[in-house]
């Protein structure tokens, strides 16, 4: 039920949360890798397993399949980058945020997103060419940053490692239908410790992330498919349509007939 986009492209924040927040904000993974370029604003991700705060001048690279959630406040601006995971483009197999503070450095990467974005839009020959060209430009950028001792990732703590191992699986497994005891046992921790970690890591439990994910999911299929609801309630795991109607109920404040219009 997903759809995997076979172009690059180049958005907005805006036009990637769709003028709806609970597209960034809950967690959530993707299909495609993404390059997501903050230029003002501030905020908080949740990415890898870690919450962090985040504002101008942060690149984040999320891998395809990686689980994260971007809350940002409304002044914010940024863009962001789709890569296919079918491109033969050389990036980072595991996220990465960069707080960029040289100003040449920052505006080397603001100039080949827009120059990747006039491409984009235009209608020229060989458009798909000069997007790849651009969007390799990046690659190399982006892996010169990580390059720099400054970008070395701080070491986890244990709380840290059980927590990303935690989001790895979850990415994995939400559809299950999986409950907390059923992770813990997966990742050999009790329910209790597997929590406490995940609290410590992200500000959220590791239920919490279970039941966003699972949302995510449930809102995204609703308004993108016209798949039933009760076959997008076996599909993410519930035991019923009712326990699904119930838990959209709860969550959003109307039944998913509802979601489906709006």
């Amino acid at each position: 039920m997903k759809s995997t986009p076979d172009d690059i492209r180049v958005h907005s924040l805006a036009q990637l949360a769709q003028g709806q927040d609970w597209r960034l904000q809950l967690v959530h993974d993707r299909p495609y890798h993404l390059l997501v370029w903050i230029t003002r604003g501030q905020g908080r991700v949740l990415l890898d397993g870690m919450r962090r705060g985040t504002g101008a001048h942060n690149a984040l690279f999320v891998p395809a399949g990686t689980v994260f959630a971007l809350d940002l406040g409304r002044q914010s601006i940024g863009q962001a980058v789709v890569l296919p995971v079918a491109s033969p483009l050389r990036v980072p197999e595991i996220p990465r945020h960069l707080r960029i503070r040289d100003a040449q450095t920052q505006s080397e990467l603001t100039n080949l997103i827009e120059a990747a974005g006039r491409e984009e839009q235009g209608k020229r020959p060989l458009r798909g060419d000069a997007l790849e060209a651009h969007a390799a430009l990046m690659s190399v950028w982006l892996r010169r940053q990580i390059m720099q001792e400054e970008h070395v990732p701080e070491k986890r703590n244990a709380a840290g490692r059980l927590s990303k191992r935690f989001c790895d699986l979850l990415a994995q497994r939400f559809r299950s239908g999986d409950t907390m005891a059923d992770y813990a046992t997966s990742l050999d921790v009790t329910p209790t410790h597997l929590t406490r970690a995940v609290k410590a890591a992200t500000g959220k439990t590791a239920s919490d992330l279970l039941t966003e994910r699972v949302l995510h999911e449930a809102r995204r299929l609703l308004m993108e498919t016209k798949e039933p609801a009760q076959q997008i309630a076996a599909f993410l795991g519930f035991g019923s349509a009712a326990y699904f109607t119930r838990f959209i109920q709860h969550h959003t404040g109307m039944p998913p007939s509802k979601l489906r219009g709006r």
